[in-house]
């Protein structure tokens, strides 16, 4: 194969190459701020549990979030205009 051939292989190799490296430094990030939880006393259940809700509270707010979006298309507006008839926040 002629040099040219290989560059768009090259090319992905790097590319995840740098996204493994990527990863690798989250990983080292979300390790260091276990341990800084942990010593401030949280425990690992406590941490579980935390993200167990976090996950649940998202799945809820999902579906919410689908559930306004057909309403709107019901009525004909966007899902902006729904949110101060159920009293929402933009933020929400």
């Amino acid at each position: 194969p002629s040099p040219k051939s290989c560059q768009p292989n090259d090319a992905k190799e790097e590319a995840l190459r740098y996204e493994i490296e990527e990863l690798k430094q989250k990983d080292l990030a979300l390790d260091q701020e276990i341990a800084q939880l942990l010593s401030e006393g949280y425990s690992l259940e406590e941490l579980e549990k935390h993200i167990s809700l976090l996950h649940e509270y998202n799945d809820i707010k999902d579906a919410g979030q689908m559930l306004l979006g057909k309403l709107a298309v019901i009525r004909g507006v966007t899902t902006k205009q729904l949110y101060p008839e159920y009293d929402l926040e933009l933020s929400d």
